[in-house]
């Protein structure tokens, strides 16, 4: 329809029932306007991509999983919403405490923190974490994890999360508070996008001083991500803020088209929940149409919502309004899968004659 002609449908007189449910609610949402519209498309387009059985990735930036929203990532992999994901090494750090049963709390963002630094207290905005029976024990688990047992050999940020959802598993006191060992689980890629700009890594250098080498393979997992987005008949994007995770899943499509020379045309959902302002350049605000301009979307007309929001009002929203209308679906186990799809990738890039030139050289 031309947007420009006067058309749509009529603004309701909205009423609000004690007796509403999720699904009312995202459609009082998705019958208004501004923001409050958005959220209500993004919820419908989300259910849209699980019916249609798309591939999902979920990024998350920010600080997320010490407001306890991991349990909430948990759910969604388990109904088999989430397919793989990629996130910042802290989001991965600050989960395992709950696994570990490891002290986090409510706090208060009006404080003198100079006051809590000599009480030991990290704070997050208003959430609290001890520096010594928090942080300083989970440093103590990360180092143990990743010491003498973790291969020499190459390795991706997906290896690195599986492994420890696995061990986290089989040795913490609450397994089954951690989205990263839902993952090991099910089978769901945890790729972390920044994985030197985390405690993770720090916790690594008390190995490597010893003379240990830590060699991420982070080209392999690029292609392991594209090849996810090439082996998928439909595949879509959850954000939840911006960063590096929202680029590195978007960037899938340029690598397919751009690098390696096919024409692929990038993801056909988006959904974006971010605060960022676009106008100023960064990744974090750039509109998903922009993206279009660098064959990251298949569509700058179609399959893509941005939510103004913070990200902790408008995930719940719609991670709720699909679980409570949407049939589980079969997990899709791409972790087990990644060294098939990266062949098949690496089998058609150099089925081109100009490609296999390039292998000999």
């Amino acid at each position: 329809m031309d947007p420009h002609e006067f058309h749509g449908k009529d603004i309701p007189h909205i009423k609000l029932d004690p007796k509403m449910t999720i699904e009312d609610l995202v459609n009082v949402f998705a019958s208004s306007g501004y923001n409050g519209r958005q959220l209500g498309d993004a919820a419908k387009l989300y259910a849209k991509m699980i019916e249609e059985d798309a591939t999902i990735c979920l990024t998350v930036s920010g600080a997320m999983t010490p407001v306890g929203f991991g349990g909430i990532i948990k759910t969604l992999i388990e109904k088999g919403f989430v397919d793989w994901i990629v996130t910042t090494g802290a989001n991965v750090y600050h989960e395992d405490h709950f696994a570990w049963g490891l002290p986090v709390k409510q706090g208060s963002f009006n404080v003198d923190d100079m006051k809590l630094y000599e009480n030991e207290i990290v704070r997050i905005r208003d959430v609290y974490i001890k520096f010594h029976e928090t942080l300083e024990a989970q440093d103590e688990l990360v180092q143990k994890m990743f010491g003498e047992d973790f291969p020499d050999k190459p390795f991706t940020t997906a290896e690195f999360c599986n492994l420890m959802g696995k061990l986290s598993k089989e040795k913490s006191k609450h397994p089954e508070k951690s989205f990263i060992t839902t993952a090991y689980d099910y089978d769901v890629p945890v790729y972390i996008s920044t994985m030197k700009d985390s405690s993770l890594a720090l916790n690594l250098a008390v190995h490597r001083l010893q003379d240990k080498t830590y060699n991420l393979d982070f080209v392999r997992e690029i292609i392991e991500q594209a090849a996810i987005l090439y082996g998928s008949k439909k595949s879509g994007i959850l954000e939840l803020g911006g960063g590096v995770p929202k680029n590195t899943a978007q960037q899938t499509g340029p690598l397919l088209d751009q690098i390696l020379k096919r024409d692929d045309g990038g993801q056909d959902y988006i959904i974006q929940i971010t605060d960022a302002r676009p106008d100023t350049g960064g990744l974090s605000g750039a509109t998903l149409q922009e993206g279009k301009s660098w064959g990251k979307v298949q569509d700058a007309h179609n399959g893509m919502v941005t939510v103004y929001a913070d990200a902790t009002i408008a995930f719940p929203i719609l991670a709720l309004y699909v679980l409570s209308n949407q049939k589980t679906r079969k997990p899709k186990r791409l972790y087990k899968k990644l060294n098939g799809l990266y062949s098949s990738l690496s089998e058609d890039y150099f089925k081109n004659p100009d490609n296999k030139i390039k292998k000999k050289n």
